[in-house]
């Protein structure tokens, strides 16, 4: 798998122009996932991404009705996967340089929190059914 840079605030307008072409992916009105999203792919890199991390972490592989597919957590924090692209997000305080290493390492595009929390401003029609929508809610959150 290809090595992915781990996106910072430097990478803003890059990391926003990811977002509104994974936002405009093709796919089924309930915004879950893209077309050709394979979940059982998906979960294989999950489990991969828990056992590289080591000992302690625990993989939620039963989320629905969101626009990520697993949880991945452990000490100290926990990782979102979303269902666009291989797109992870950390759901706590910041993690060691180590495991955002192994994030990316496995091909995962590692999103820093605040560019996902503008608002939502996308092609979809998020924001008429979610008052407050973000890019966390987008690509990251239950819909």
């Amino acid at each position: 798998m290809p090595r992915r840079k781990l996106l910072t605030m430097h990478d803003d307008p890059r990391l926003l122009d990811l977002l509104r072409t994974l936002d405009r992916l093709p796919g089924p009105d309930h915004l879950e996932f893209p077309d050709g999203y394979d979940r059982e792919r998906a979960r294989a890199q999950a489990r991969r991404l828990t056992r590289a991390l080591g000992p302690g972490w625990l993989l939620d592989d039963a989320v629905q009705d969101a626009s990520f597919g697993f949880t991945v957590s452990g000490p100290g924090f926990g990782v979102r996967l979303s269902n666009y692209g291989d797109l992870a997000a950390f759901t706590a305080p910041a993690p060691d340089g180590q495991s955002e290493a192994v994030l990316s390492g496995l091909g995962y595009d590692v999103v820093p929190p605040q560019p996902l929390r503008h608002p939502y401003d996308g092609v979809t029609p998020l924001a008429d059914h979610v008052p407050g929508a973000t890019w966390w809610t987008r690509f990251f959150d239950y819909l």
